[in-house]
């Protein structure tokens, strides 16, 4: 069915569902079957991509509704990513996905894994005095969306993250920036611009926040998110530095939830996916697997006075059109 769990090794919701997050998307595993096999047990079993490789194989010819990720979990050990720990869902993405790039020995399938996943951003510094100007194009595999404003007032909508993200800011008092033309520190106004988009786009929503007492708090407020997501929309043209024909190819639609329930410290992770063959959406608990309608996704809104409840953490969309 493609729809298979994976069990539980001891605190490993978080890698579950990001592997189902990977291993679903068939733009991936079209990169994935292409590997370099390594030539020794040794270098095969430390290698990331062989490993999930061999998983993606057993979870397609096993007639069980689940099966074991021992092997691969013990390659990533190997590499440092701790078992039988909480995790955080946004920073164990970014840390396989790069062990996933550094293993790949063709550099064409680096490449590719590069353009399905990474986001390019323009970066400006303008200095408010003069007409001085700072450009710098950097690249990100999510974009990390606050979710409070800078007042602490919660944004309402995934499209407000999207317009506050970037949202002009201005650079005064102590965070004023030295500017060459006027030889002293002066006001700047910094912006991003969006330049490119990635075939399949992964949105971190920043719910958690660290406090005056160094704890860390949950953000669990109701925040809707859509199925269809139209970027060249909900950004202004000053938020925008692309042509016609790359904002033409920024309509998505909504592919995953990584959602997470429970405190920062105490938690639990599952998965939403819309299966891109059957276009039927299912929920990945671990080893438990079924069918869920769009409300039961609409779920993972967020609510403040449920705190065990599902929140969305990470949202996974796919071009339509690319």
């Amino acid at each position: 069915t493609g729809a298979i769990g994976l069990y539980n090794l001891g605190q490993s919701c978080c890698l579950n569902s990001l592997l189902q997050v990977f291993l679903m998307n068939i733009h991936f595993t079209g990169i994935l079957r292409r590997i370099t096999v390594p030539p020794c047990a040794v270098q095969r079993r430390r290698n990331v991509p062989y490993q999930m490789l061999l998983l993606l194989e057993k979870m397609q010819c096993g007639k069980c509704k689940a099966v074991h990720p021992i092997e691969l979990a013990c390659c990533l050990s190997a590499h440092r990513v701790e078992l039988f720990v909480q995790h955080d869902g946004a920073q164990l993405f970014l840390d396989l996905w790069n062990l996933i790039k550094r293993q790949m020995k063709k550099l064409e399938l680096v490449e590719e894994l590069r353009n399905l996943y990474t986001i390019c951003i323009q970066e400006h510094l303008a200095c408010q005095n003069c007409s001085f100007e700072i450009k710098s194009n950097s690249s990100m595999l999510t974009l990390p969306l606050p979710v409070l404003d800078s007042s602490s007032h919660r944004l309402k909508t995934l499209e407000d993250c999207l317009k506050y993200f970037f949202y002009p800011e201005e650079l005064t008092g102590q965070n004023m920036c030295f500017c060459q033309e006027c030889g002293k520190k002066t006001p700047f106004l910094q912006s991003m611009k969006l330049i490119h988009l990635p075939q399949t786009l992964t949105i971190h929503l920043k719910r958690f926040c660290f406090e005056e007492s160094s704890n860390t708090h949950k953000l669990s407020h109701y925040l809707p998110f859509p199925q269809n997501l139209d970027f060249s929309a909900v950004l202004t043209e000053d938020q925008i530095q692309a042509d016609d024909n790359e904002k033409a190819t920024w309509q998505y639609g909504l592919f995953a939830v990584v959602a997470h329930s429970g405190s920062p410290s105490c938690g639990h992770y599952c998965t939403y996916i819309r299966s891109l063959t059957e276009c039927k959406w299912y929920c990945f608990n671990d080893s438990e697997v079924c069918q869920v309608s769009w409300d039961d996704v609409k779920c993972t809104y967020g609510h403040s006075n449920l705190l065990w409840g599902e929140t969305a953490y990470l949202l996974i969309y796919m071009k339509k059109h690319p």
